[in-house]
């Protein structure tokens, strides 16, 4: 039992420590996803949008600095009440998401291994069999360094999460795992192959047959029925192929212009989702960049998730000459986590991304 204990004790800690690195590395993005749920369509906590990425960061460190503490046989007792908590609190999150479809991607794992929410209610049910195990055998658990080193290796590790933490928030992730990496031709990612699977949907269609009601089921066809029409209900058995990105556009005036505008040899995107929440620091140094790119060949425009009225004052405010083009809030969240941010293109590939603390990296050759 001892030997089971150990692994179970390292299966975890590994577990933990993997799951708060990997979001750690891009803790706005996993506070994106805490917004979500604190959404009015989810759970309504809309006091504590404002809070998402303290909170975001906080959790992930908690993750971290949980697994480590479980691998030393640090403080144990209360590791493993907090890691208890934890999960349990993990597992309903990812319950509610999967029996009512809410958020579709619980970012357990961040962009790194994207779960569906049935995936990651599965993951933390075996979590949280785990922790209990260990919570029941913690009389095996024991330490592996003396008391003052375990000590110092907690606090070292807070230190390094901290800074890790500050670091990637006021530059870019260490790591890109999303969509819109460098290196992505944006067209092609959006392209589905010929052979790609297909989604497979199921018919339930509902009829009144002599005053009784039944229910026939098929994949498509209209059932050969004698009787009165009722309703159908149309249910997807089978998921078919999505690819990498299936929601980018660069709109203007009701128009998607990303076909012609990915064409071009040299393009420069000013990405601003929320113009309200953009840095002034970051539109400051703007019209220095756009000079810049327009010289070594380049179009400028923005791209931005508000409204015509607010991308024209905040043109107006920033001495701002190019133009701007809209899209979906999420999908300019995911190309860059920066606000506002440039992303040089060369006929639709990514060819470097810089938040605005690193706009005088740009090269533009």
């Amino acid at each position: 039992m001892k030997h089971i204990i150990t692994l179970v004790r390292i299966i975890v800690g590994a577990l933990f420590i993997f799951s708060g690195l990997i979001k750690l590395n891009d803790p706005v993005g996993f506070a994106f996803k805490l917004e979500e749920y604190f959404s009015p369509a989810v759970f309504d906590l809309s006091f504590l949008m404002p809070l998402a990425l303290t909170l975001a960061i906080f959790i992930v460190i908690a993750e971290v600095l949980l697994g480590l503490a479980l691998l030393l046989g640090y403080k144990t007792k209360l590791t493993l009440w907090l890691l208890l908590g934890m999960i349990v609190f993990f597992t309903f999150l990812t319950f509610y998401s999967a029996y009512y479809n809410k958020v579709t991607d619980c970012g357990c794992f961040g962009d790194a291994i994207p779960l569906t929410p049935w995936e990651s209610f599965t993951k933390d049910v075996i979590l949280l069999v785990l922790i209990l195990l260990l919570w029941w055998g913690r009389k095996w658990i024991t330490p592996l360094l003396d008391a003052t080193k375990r000590t110092w290796v907690m606090g070292i590790a807070l230190i390094l999460c901290g800074w890790f933490a500050y670091h990637v928030y006021n530059h870019l992730p260490s790591v890109d795992f999303r969509a819109y990496k460098v290196g992505v031709n944006i067209e092609e990612g959006m392209s589905v192959p010929e052979d790609a699977p297909k989604s497979v949907f199921e018919y339930a269609w509902k009829f009144d047959v002599n005053g009784e009601e039944k229910i026939y089921v098929t994949q498509g066809d209209y059932p050969q029925v004698e009787g009165e029409f009722i309703s159908v209900e149309t249910t997807e058995i089978q998921a078919g192929y999505v690819p990498p990105i299936h929601d980018f556009t660069i709109e203007q005036h009701g128009n998607d212009q990303a076909s012609l505008l990915l064409k071009e040899p040299k393009l420069a995107m000013i990405i601003a989702y929320d113009l309200s929440q953009g840095k002034a620091d970051g539109f400051s140094m703007l019209p220095e960049v756009t000079k810049k790119a327009e010289a070594a060949g380049y179009k400028v425009i923005g791209m931005s998730a508000s409204s015509e009225k607010h991308a024209a004052a905040i043109s107006a405010q920033y001495k701002l000459n190019f133009p701007f083009y809209f899209t979906d809030a999420t999908t300019l969240k995911t190309i860059i986590r920066s606000n506002p941010g440039v992303v040089l293109l060369k006929n639709g590939t990514i060819v470097q991304k810089e938040h605005f603390n690193d706009i005088d990296n740009l090269q533009f050759d």
